[in-house]
């Protein structure tokens, strides 16, 4: 278990977070309890129902709270450039470098993030993700208005490819570190790939 409780008091609400975090990357979570993660964060099952409802509802907040953390800090680093291309680059290296450091997030959102639940619902489609997914548009949008985007290439449906590749190389690469699967490539790979089907897809 990576994530241990320490002297330092902290929220219950900070607490749960934590502590199902490390359950879900670890465990997964379908066989995470409820009990599991509040015995590990040191406090009641009544806390997490006051704070989250449910279990789906603190994996959302889980995503959540990475999202707040990353939009915020992709706009500032993007807002005062002028040119989409260094943009998107820009972009696209924060949230790599961001779940690059953060492994129990990074299986989440790759194992967990798209799995359809009981009630049907998409876990990953928090506002967070929606705000960052219309942050990517808005700078595809800019290269197609600039006329630098391949007349070829729908905004959205590049945007949809590109996330989906990079979710596809991490996810293998995942699954190559757990269970053998032949995808022994590295982080400097997944940069190359990426940035050469970006690059394809714009004007020379």
């Amino acid at each position: 278990m990576r994530y241990q409780r320490t002297g330092i008091l902290t929220p219950s609400r900070e607490r749960l977070l934590e502590a199902a975090k490390a359950l879900f990357a670890e465990r997964g979570y379908e066989a995470t309890s409820t009990a599991t993660i509040c015995r590990l964060a040191g406090t009641s099952e009544s806390q997490l129902i006051k704070h989250f409802r449910s279990k789906q509802g603190i994996l959302e907040a889980i995503f959540e709270h990475s999202w707040e953390q990353i939009n915020p800090a992709v706009r500032l680093a993007t807002e005062s450039i002028s040119s989409p291309r260094d943009k998107f680059k820009i972009l696209s290296e924060m949230v790599l470098n961001f779940l690059n450091k953060d492994q129990q997030l990074c299986t989440l959102f790759l194992l967990e993030g798209r799995r359809i639940r009981d009630d049907g619902k998409l876990v990953i489609l928090v506002p967070g993700f929606r705000e960052f997914v219309k942050m990517v548009d808005a700078i595809l949008d800019q290269l197609a208005e600039q006329g630098e985007l391949s007349p070829d290439f729908h905004p959205q449906a590049l945007r949809s490819a590109l996330m989906g590749a990079i979710e596809g190389m991490l996810r293998d690469q995942l699954l190559a570190r757990s269970s053998r699967f032949p995808a022994n490539y590295s982080d400097s790979d997944i940069r190359r790939v990426f940035f050469m089907l970006v690059a394809c897809s714009l004007k020379k």
